[in-house]
């Protein structure tokens, strides 16, 4: 008998779907997208790359024959030719060709194939991939989309099945043929001008330029002195309240003086309530999430990254617990309001539930088909749910916003007391809550309540103590995740779905890093930066970034035509493209007052992908002349005297830096050595502001800068490289190095990789190396980077291998070889318990047999 082939994205997902439909359909993962635009690719082939130019044809002919190689190079390596109508060539994905062909054998003998893909424009193009790599008659395809796995929900998809929705794919081929262009045209200019290694985002770069553009707006701030004066009176109780005023004018004390003014007076005053206003106020519930919304409020409450909270949700949704979480829609479907007003009467009181159903408005663009983000079942609770801690919190964070968001108001008397001491005037204000309502279930994160006592119109108070406090005016907090991420979606820069990716991207091209949770700007990220801005002012342009997003909408509801309006981008863009070649500025070296150490000529700074540093000017010798000792230069951002906990972009951090001598801008610091600091402009290299400073420094959380090389014995010295701080060891034929950790601890030393050469990569023709990472042992390619393949070792593995392997890990290779059941045992690892255990596959899926290690013996048990 025949079935039918659904097809969806995640293994999760299929294997909840598969509860809920009958044995008549077989549901299998394509594990995300099936094929895409080539990774890489061979530019030409290398006979036609390398046939000489005909030397009889004119200069004019020869140059039009390069920039037709170079040209076909390009579109050969983008995957994607905007010459030529768009035309597209894609691959089917390196690992994903096993997928294909079991999908292909089920899709032969299936009556129907439904593709049961998310129902964002990266699903429906997923979907049109699945459909033009099987093949076959289209009309066995359909399609059919849900917001929440569900039974009545899978259900009614299936029962209503629709077709392929091509606005949306060619949306979604737009934004990708656009990404294409921007980042495989435009970094090989930043490659020739800047520095190697380099590259740019059509939306990414525009979020650097956010970041770069709030350092530099921390770097020119200069903070101004001024104080605030409060007394501790006592009524009922005591509390505290702020001068405001001296006979009739606000009082504004800018410095101790000021200050030292005030307080004689104040001290023999008598302090009298002169007013005592009380405002009844109510604070509304917030809407239910949409995707950007949940970002932030995840971030804020529990501390979470984009990325790990777009991973958790995915999981809650995959396993059916939450409807869909990319989404921009506030609404929610009649049949979840009816069940959650049910619930907030029943459990809270009549008191909490509104008359009329609460709604809110999405924003312009929302795709009002979408619901908000809500739990599929509102009585099921997070601690009732099979779900780890990180999941149980966000589930419980998305509860309890649902549930809020349809209650009612909570209500506040707002008082503010004013009180008189001669001629000075004080006021005290707070805020007390009468009524919870929503706060019951959501509570706010932080206690915004100050309570002040009950006091009469001309009730005489007493000073208990009068309390100067110096403030400096701060400038604009660094951006965190949660306001960036309100930043995007505020400006129409990028979507919800793409928020995650494009913080990670422009850390992981270390343009920005995180420090405390804060963005901070890579020097490589400002110079890229501005060379894009005075070069593609337009593709730059916040409000251009935000109308092509708008652009892409149009195509994706059909209102628009997605080759011409690629077709549009890439005439100006093309033009922009060959001047920017002409005419932007390089990276020049910065030139400072330190001697080589070899030659003894004098050094720069240079700024390249890798960070900054110093090189020596010898460099520009002959080959056989250069000199190419480098110094590494480690951030000094540490040693400045500032808590984790404090406000980044505070005044005290503006302060601690050294003031550019030429410019004014605040300059950023590196150490050099123990005894020597490196401080550059802030503008540099446009500026060439420099200053060494001299002294005794100290990396806080880290104990010296050396430490000894366990396979050489010579020093290991810390550095500062692409994925962050670690230690290399100076030992001239020792590579060896370890990672810095968060503790400021060195990480433990890494055992060194042991050769298996008879155990060959399915993917290449190189063989498997035994390597120690921070996740456990582990087998990748001996070619890496080449060949990125990885696998878990077996125990036979190490087993052979035994004396080669460093002594720690004899009790894995003496470990049994095969499960109770008699199948091959398998190293793996517990991420959160940080330590190796054995399970164990038949047929290349995983058994519920696993072996743990306690007291010297390894015991098999079945999960």
């Amino acid at each position: 008998m025949y079935k039918s082939l659904v097809i969806v994205e995640s293994p999760a997902k299929a294997k909840t779907i598969n509860k809920y439909l009958g044995s008549d359909y077989i549901v299998k993962s394509s594990i995300g997208h099936i094929r895409d635009l080539p990774v890489s690719a061979k530019a030409l082939q290398e006979k036609e790359r390398q046939a000489p130019i005909p030397q009889d044809l004119s200069e004019k002919e020869k140059e039009r024959i390069r920039k037709e190689r170079a040209y076909q190079n390009l579109v050969r390596t983008m995957g994607v030719d905007p010459e030529n109508g768009w035309k597209a060539n894609y691959v089917v994905l390196p690992d994903k060709h096993k997928v294909l062909n079991e999908l292909k054998k089920l899709a032969s003998s299936a009556r129907e194939i439904f593709l049961a893909t998310d129902l964002d424009r990266e699903g429906e193009a997923i979907a049109w991939h699945l459909r033009e790599a099987i093949g076959g008659d289209p009309a066995r395809y359909r399609r059919v989309t849900f917001g929440e796995i569900t039974r009545p929900a899978i259900q009614k998809a299936f029962a209503e099945p629709g077709e392929l929705n091509m606005d949306r794919v060619h949306a979604q081929q737009t934004r990708r043929f656009l990404d294409r262009l921007v980042g495989y045209m435009i970094s090989p200019l930043l490659w020739k001008k800047i520095a190697r290694g380099l590259s740019a985002g059509r939306v990414q770069s525009v979020a650097v330029r956010l970041i770069v553009e709030r350092e530099r707006e921390i770097h020119s701030f200069v903070p101004e002195e001024y104080w605030e004066l409060f007394a501790d009176l006592k009524g009922q109780r005591t509390f505290r309240a702020r001068v405001v005023a001296c006979e009739g004018k606000k009082f504004e004390p800018k410095n101790r003086q000021d200050i030292d003014d005030a307080l004689p007076a104040l001290r023999q005053a008598a302090y009298e309530v002169l007013d005592r206003q009380i405002t009844p106020t109510t604070q509304r519930p917030p809407a239910p999430f949409i995707t950007s919304t949940l970002q932030q409020a995840a971030s804020l409450r529990l501390g979470f990254s984009v990325k790990k909270t777009m991973t958790l949700a995915q999981r809650l949704y995959q396993a059916g617990h939450i409807t869909y979480m990319r989404t921009d829609s506030r609404t929610i479907s009649p049949v979840a309001l009816e069940a959650l007003r049910k619930m907030v009467g029943r459990e809270y009181g009549d008191r909490y539930l509104p008359n009329k159903p609460n709604f809110y408005q999405s924003g312009e663009t929302a795709q009002e088909a979408h619901e908000a983000i809500r739990p599929t079942d509102v009585e099921k609770r997070a601690e009732a749910l099979p779900l780890d801690k990180d999941e149980m919190r966000l589930y419980d964070l998305i509860w309890r916003q649902f549930v809020a968001c349809q209650m009612t108001p909570a209500e506040f008397d707002r008082t503010t007391i004013t009180i008189k001491a001669g001629v000075y005037e004080l006021r005290a204000t707070g805020r007390v809550m009468r009524f919870d309502g929503w706060m019951r279930v959501l509570p706010p994160r932080s206690d915004e309540e100050t309570i002040l006592p009950e006091v009469r119109v001309g009730e005489k108070l007493l000073l208990v103590d009068l309390d100067p406090v110096q403030h400096y005016t701060k400038p604009p907090p660094r951006y965190t995740e949660a306001s960036l991420v309100k930043e995007l979606e505020k400006r129409g820069i990028g979507r919800p779905s793409t928020y995650a990716a494009i913080i990670s991207t422009i850390q992981e091209r270390g343009y920005v890093q995180l420090i405390h949770r804060r963005f901070y700007a890579e020097k490589i990220g400002a110079i890229v930066t501005d060379r894009l801005l005075e070069n593609f002012d337009e593709l730059m342009d916040y409000e251009f970034t935000a109308g092509m997003e708008k652009a892409l909408d149009d195509v994706a509801h059909g209102r628009a035509d997605w080759q011409k309006a690629l077709d549009d981008f890439y005439a100006d863009f093309k033009t922009t493209l060959d001047r920017a070649y002409e005419r932007m500025r390089l990276n020049p070296p910065v030139p400072v007052n330190i001697p080589c150490p070899a030659c003894r000529l004098p050094m720069v700074v240079r700024t390249a992908a890798t960070g900054t540093f110093l090189s020596c000017t010898g460099y520009e010798k002959p080959v056989k002349e250069r000199c190419r000792v480098t110094l590494p230069l480690i951030p000094a951002e540490e040693s400045v005297a500032v808590s984790a906990n404090e406000e980044e972009g505070s005044a005290e951090e503006v302060l601690a830096k050294k003031r550019c001598l030429i410019c004014g801008t605040a300059m950023d610091s590196w150490f050099i050595d123990e005894k020597r600091r490196l401080h550059i402009c802030g503008n540099s290299p446009d500026c060439r502001g420099v200053l060494i400073e001299e002294g005794d420094f100290r990396i806080r959380g880290y104990d010296g800068p050396l430490i000894q090389c366990e396979k050489c014995g010579a020093d290991m010295q810390l550095k500062t490289g692409r994925f962050g701080k670690y230690f290399a060891c100076t030992g001239q034929e020792c590579k060896n190095t370890r990672k810095l950790m968060r503790n400021g601890e060195p990480a433990p030393p890494m055992a060194a990789p042991v050769p298996m050469p008879e155990l060959r990569c399915e993917k290449s023709d190189a063989y498997f190396l035994l390597r120690e990472g921070l996740a456990g042992i582990f087998l990748a390619a001996h070619t890496f980077p080449k060949s990125r393949e990885t696998r878990s070792p077996l125990v036979e593995d190490l087993a052979r291998h035994r004396d080669e392997l460093d002594a720690k890990f004899y009790y894995l290779a003496d470990a049994p070889r095969t499960d109770p059941d008699g199948n091959n045992a398998i190293i793996k690892w517990k991420r959160k318990e940080r330590r190796q255990y054995l399970g164990s596959a038949k047929d290349g899926k995983a058994t519920s047999w696993t072996a743990e290690y306690h007291d010297g013996q390894w015991k098999w048990s079945k999960s």
